[in-house]
């Protein structure tokens, strides 16, 4: 009978009859039926049944083993007809008790299968094959019958009695079905691991003992490399890889138990080492390379619509737990180049794909395990860099957590733990040479994100390409290859330090003077970001702030602080605890010496209780009432160190949320108030809102009580304003000069042009302060001047006004809205402009503007020149 007509014949008889010959087991099954629906809640959405809590279940338990069997063959038929009812059309409300029937018989099925029932070779065989002629209806995917557990049965037969020529035949003819030859399943048993257990079983009957199985990992790009390198292995090698593999697979949970490490370990050991690591690096290191693959997809409707969709991948899904299991047999490995690539990959596996998420984060949390399980610090050194990259809260949680552990084990604090792993890759002063014969290779750091490579003849003088002769010799070759991978890594150290040091501000960290210049001033990579900032220097009565020139401590004026010794304590300066005069004596100190900070220091923010808030006493509205970009404050959420998850139209009805950040030094948390905007079509693909408006900022402690804000350190207080300002100057639709021509919120037009060209915020008054300064000096200054808020600029054609918070432009005498898209790269313009200190990007654009509009009758940009010659 075909499939078309069973369904028929299935549908014609009483969806609700359950007699199939035995009363016992009808009335069992009616039983379990009854049970569950009373202690489960049914409705649209199904609660789960917990079957091992059910009396029914439990009195069926203790029936023979024959009865058991006899019950899981009854059972085929009712899994049978309730899944074919569930395949006919038809809405799910008024049909769940299908469902419901369905779910229930297919876990009763997979639990008593689950036992050791004493199958013979011969009833286990008989059943399968039920199993299979069952599993028509599912496009032979055994969706619904339990494969795994049934081999499971066939393992415990041939363990005791050993593998009878039938029940070989019986697999070999089981390795034909077109179940055991996908590749990939969604749910029900996984065929795969299916496949490689039966394909182990034949393997190991033909083979003498101690050969294993061979295993192929399924198509994809790692899987080209790795299966043709081990065919090309020796035997015994072959062997010992082939046996890790069979390891590596069944790689699942969140950590390696100890029997995996210690069989992998043996395993290792007998390869050897170096060899085993020679192997697989280049794994690792292709995997870290390997970009996700887009598919784009369209949907053409019956009414004529057209729907675009992508599909990424990036490996495969059983490559991927492959992955997983050979990440975690690196943990017995500890040196710099193992731990580099891990590093490396640990990145690539948190990038994010669009619309779906991290790209692979259960190999990433493995690469994590291992960084994290590494004898020394440089694993936790690795960690301490990526909690500052990866933007996944989970994520970021389950790396503090390994810090904590190696702080503890060496009773220090987390952040004394973070500055112990910063590797110095050797570097002296923020310099390094690779000596090559007579020639030299000098690395330099120039800038954060700029190291300067240079070579030197033997004459000391400067040659400008790389020499002829290293071509032609391995050894150098290898040191000119491990030069260029040190600067990358100076490279993304660098930027993490700067990061680091940015935010010691809300722990107030203290040091002695000898572990400040071991930590900061002695140390070859973070000296280059310590050197140009201002500290603050305390011994008995004297607390004075200072300056490192020419390697020595001087004073605002340039006064030796002769008096700093080992009794010295050390504190990063903040403009907060000094007057206003101290602060403007260093912005034009450090300005005299032309240094450029790497982070905002003597021009950063303050921020200070306002009578508003001092009325309000518990919490801030400073911040209130913006619209944001959600996708971009979350990004930004992350890189402070915050923690926040995004809103959806789909979600679980929030309408609300907070972003926070833990501040457990002083035992507060800092939250801010978000809200979604539900507008018609505001969400992407994904259904998460393209917007939220921010609310109230406020303060509670560990027992969620509210602090009112006096409370604060100021300092605290501070910085975490100084954060949410930057989130709403950076996140806020009112820095899109497109968004309002592009559409945007029709009922928040009147934000973005509040926000726009309204008054400065704390951050925007600080780049006026630069602009004042430098914008005098530059060829434009002739042409420029300050108006409140604006930049103004005389230009040839007309006279422009940007505005110093948003880069917005409004052209004189009607305030018309010029609308200019940043273009990437550099600009010629303001490239050599000296800056204070890295990292406003407004402030560049500022600049880029100007010059740009100064000479407006040289622009040819059609876009920019249609809307300054519009007439007025």
């Amino acid at each position: 009978m075909g499939i078309k007509d069973r369904l028929k014949d299935l549908f014609a008889k009483s969806e609700n009859s359950i007699s199939y010959g035995n009363s016992k087991f009808d009335d069992f099954l009616e039983g379990l039926i009854t049970e569950a629906y009373k202690e489960s809640r049914f409705g649209s959405y199904w609660d789960y049944i917990p079957m091992g809590k059910l009396k029914t279940y439990a009195s069926i338990k203790i029936e023979s083993v024959e009865t058991i069997k006899e019950l899981l063959f009854y059972l085929i038929e009712p899994i049978k007809k309730y899944e074919m009812l569930s395949l006919k059309s038809g809405a799910y409300q008024g049909r769940e008790h299908i469902f419901q029937r369905k779910q229930i018989y297919n876990e009763l099925l997979g639990l008593l299968m689950r036992s050791n029932l004493f199958f013979s070779a011969e009833e286990i065989q008989k059943l399968i094959h039920e199993f299979k002629k069952s599993d028509e209806i599912h496009n032979k995917r055994f969706v619904s019958w339990p494969i795994g557990f049934s081999m499971q049965q066939i393992e415990r037969i041939i363990k005791k009695e050993g593998l009878s020529s039938g029940l070989k035949i019986f697999l070999q003819d089981m390795l034909t079905w077109p179940q055991l030859k996908q590749t990939s399943s969604y749910y029900g048993t996984d065929l795969e691991k299916v496949r490689v257990k039966v394909e182990k079983i034949l393997f190991e009957s033909e083979n003498d003992a101690g050969k294993t199985s061979p295993y192929t990992l399924p198509d994809d790009r790692l899987a080209q490399v790795v299966n043709l390198q081990i065919t090309a292995l020796k035997k015994d090698l072959q062997d010992s890889m082939y046996s890790l593999f069979h390891l590596f697979i069944k790689a699942s949970g969140s950590k390696p138990t100890q029997k995996f490490l210690k069989e992998t370990s043996d395993i290792i050991d007998n390869i050897g080492l170096e060899k085993y690591k020679g192997i697989v690096q280049e794994w690792l290191e292709l995997a870290a390379a390997l970009k996700a693959i887009e598919t784009k997809k369209q949907v053409d409707y019956q009414n004529g619509q057209v729907y675009n969709y992508s599909t990424y991948e990036f490996l495969h899904e059983k490559n991927l737990v492959f992955l997983k299991g050979l990440i975690w047999s690196m943990s017995k490995f500890h040196d710099s180049k193992t731990l580099s690539i891990i590093a490396k990959l640990t990145e690539r596996c948190f990038d994010k794909i669009p619309g779906v998420g991290p790209t692979a984060a259960g190999v990433g949390n493995a690469c994590i395990y291992t960084l994290g399980n590494t004898r020394g610090l440089e694993g936790i050194s690795h960690l301490s860099r990526l909690k500052l990259k990866i933007k996944q809260n989970n994520t970021k949680q389950i790396i503090e957590k390994y810090i904590e552990t190696s702080s503890l084990k060496l009773g220090v604090s987390t952040s004394e733990i973070e500055e112990l792993s910063i590797p110095d890759f050797g570097l002296v002063d923020g310099h390094k040479t690779y000596s090559f014969d007579d020639y030299t290779l000098e690395i330099e750091i120039a800038a954060l994100g700029k190291v300067l490579l240079s070579w030197k003849k033997p004459d000391g003088t400067i040659q400008k390409t790389e020499p002829a002769f290293i071509k032609s010799s391995t050894k150098h070759k290898q040191t000119l290859k491990q030069a260029k991978e040190s600067v990358v890594q100076i490279k993304k150290y660098l930027t993490a330090q700067r990061d680091r040091i940015d935010r010691l501000y809300l722990y107030e960290r203290v040091w002695t003077y000898e572990n400040f210049l071991k930590f900061y001033i002695n140390h070859g990579l973070v000296t280059f970001i310590a050197k140009n900032l201002i500290w603050n220097f305390k011994k008995g009565d004297k607390d004075i702030s200072g300056l490192r020139t020419d390697g020595k401590w001087n004073d605002v004026n340039g006064n030796e602080l002769s008096w700093i010794d080992s009794d010295t304590e050390v504190r990063l300066w903040h403009p907060i605890n000094a007057n206003i005069a101290e602060v403007l004596a260093w912005r034009n100190r450090l300005d005299a010496l032309q240094i450029r900070q790497a982070l905002k220091q003597a021009y950063r923010e303050v921020y200070i209780l306002t009578d508003a808030e001092l009325n309000t006493k518990s919490y801030s509205n400073r911040m209130a009432a913006h619209l944001l970009k959600q996708h971009q404050f979350k990004a930004l959420t992350a890189i402070r160190g915050w923690k926040y998850s995004l809103m959806g139209a789909y979600d679980d009805g929030r309408d609300a949320d907070i972003a926070s950040i833990s501040l457990k030094e002083h035992n507060l948390e800092a939250q801010f108030w978000i809200n979604e905007v539900n507008a018609d079509d505001a969400f992407n693909d994904a259904g998460i809102w393209n917007y939220v408006a921010t609310d109230q900022v406020r303060f509670v402690d560990p027992d969620n009580t509210v602090k009112d804000l006096i409370e604060i350190p100021k300092i605290v207080l501070s910085e975490i304003m100084r954060d949410v300002d930057l989130f709403v100057g950076v996140a806020s639709v009112g820095n899109d000069p497109e968004w309002r021509d592009n559409g945007g919120l029709p009922q928040y037009r009147d934000y973005w042009t509040s926000y726009s060209f309204g008054e400065l915020t704390e951050v925007a008054k600080t780049r006026k302060a630069i602009l004042e300064k430098i914008v005098p000096r530059l060829k434009i200054g002739k042409v420029a001047s300050f108006d409140g808020k604006f930049l103004k600029i005389n230009g040839k054609k007309r006279v422009y006004k940007i505005h110093i918070g948003s880069t917005n432009i409004l052209m004189e005498p009607n305030d018309q809205y010029l609308c200019i898209v940043p273009a990437r790269g550099k600009d010629v313009n303001t490239e050599n402009v000296f800056l204070p200190f890295e990292g406003d990007r407004g402030l560049s654009l500022i600049l880029s503007k100007a010059f740009l509009l100064a000479e407006d009758d040289k622009i040819t940009d059609t876009t920019i020149l249609s809307q300054i010659n519009r007439k007025y």
